[in-house]
């Protein structure tokens, strides 16, 4: 049977795939490419044991970044130490930012634990740690992706995605200058999860929704996730986790601090249906922006006109997370099987080891407002 099954028409892969790291530990969420080829990547505490939640990969091997001292969290001052990162960026200006969500096992926060450090990557040490008062980073929030306009400000501006599952969405906005920042679409409908019957995500075949050991079930929940600014750094563009929406709001209205969230949100726009759920998002300097597709194992991308096209589907894309433009003219993905985590498969932790870094040749270039 299995024979014959074998010579049957099945999906075929679209694009190649080029694996560039395996991961035998902990899962990995982000990944960035510095402008001089270095990969750096971060592992959130969700369960796993994790060594050091930020490192970069150097001659195919693990290495805590910028050291080991700052990845161990001290739990009387975590201002002072690295807590549970998300995401990891390198900036128009080949600095590395650290996105630190402060919320391990997605506990509530406490000051000094969501925040924002920036890495030299020159002299490998920490110049700037940026941290976000409780009324911008609440109990609630979990601060998920950044992107970055350095031609704004002083020193430029930062623009997060806070997809908390249990609380207020939104956008955070960063002068990087001054440190302050500000909370912006705070639970506009634009950045919150769709739930059943308006959305059901698909996964390897299967409605993806939180399923305990006694079958009880809750639908996804996480809000505004995936995050990429325009190539001419006018707009923003955003996406829930649990939709199949794009949106976009116009930046100068989110930099603008006198402006209400009314005035903000007259300048968003529903750029419509992506073709899938999607984790990750990104942008390049010709236009495109890219979108990772849990649903379909695979990455799309839109081009100015709004056609969505696709730049790599295969089955070995177990749940893209994050995308990475880098300027060797590479897309970068981390696939780490999130929705094969025991609290998504009734208590059984089905993933399988290793996770894997891969890259697509796209002939692009990042972003780079500066």
């Amino acid at each position: 049977m299995v024979s014959q099954l074998q010579k049957l028409p099945a999906v075929e892969s679209l694009g190649t795939l080029e694996p560039v790291a395996y991961f035998d530990g902990a899962m990995p969420t982000g990944v960035t490419v510095s402008h001089q080829g270095r990969i750096f990547v971060n592992f959130p505490k969700w369960g796993d044991e994790v060594a050091f939640t930020v490192a970069e990969i150097r001659e195919g091997r693990l290495v805590a970044y910028p050291d080991e001292a700052i990845n161990r969290t001290n739990p009387n001052d975590l201002a002072a130490a690295l807590v549970s990162v998300q995401s990891v960026v390198v900036d128009p200006a080949d600095r590395l930012w650290i996105l630190d969500t402060g919320s391990p096992m997605f506990q509530p926060t406490q000051y000094g634990g969501p925040k924002l450090v920036c890495v030299d990557l020159a002299s490998d040490r920490v110049i700037k740690t940026i941290l976000f008062p409780q009324d911008v980073a609440l109990p609630t929030t979990y601060l998920n992706d950044v992107r970055f306009d350095l031609r704004r400000g002083a020193e430029g501006i930062a623009f997060i995605t806070d997809s908390s599952d249990q609380g207020a969405n939104g956008i955070i906005v960063v002068d990087l200058a001054s440190g302050e920042s500000w909370r912006k679409l705070h639970d506009h409908p634009s950045t919150k999860a769709l739930e059943p019957p308006s959305f059901v995500p698909i996964v390897e075949g299967r409605p993806f929704m939180e399923r305990q050991p006694d079958g009880k079930t809750k639908p996804l929940k996480m809000g505004a996730d995936g995050i990429a600014i325009s190539a001419d750094g006018s707009r923003l563009y955003y996406c829930p986790l649990a939709s199949r929406r794009l949106y976009s709001v116009a930046t100068d209205a989110l930099v603008e601090r006198s402006l209400d969230d009314n005035a903000v949100a007259a300048t968003v726009v529903d750029e419509g249906d992506k073709g899938g759920g999607a984790d990750g998002l990104e942008s390049d300097a010709a236009g495109y922006i890219y979108a990772t597709n849990y649903e379909h194992q695979a990455i799309l991308r839109r081009r100015s006109g709004g056609e969505w096209e696709t730049v790599v589907h295969d089955p070995h894309l177990m749940w893209t997370d994050t995308l990475s433009v880098a300027a060797d003219g590479y897309l970068y993905v981390t696939a780490n099987q999130l929705h094969r985590q025991a609290k998504y498969q009734k208590g059984k932790d089905l993933r399988q080891k290793p996770y894997t870094l891969f890259r697509i040749r796209i002939d692009a270039q990042p972003v780079l407002l500066r």
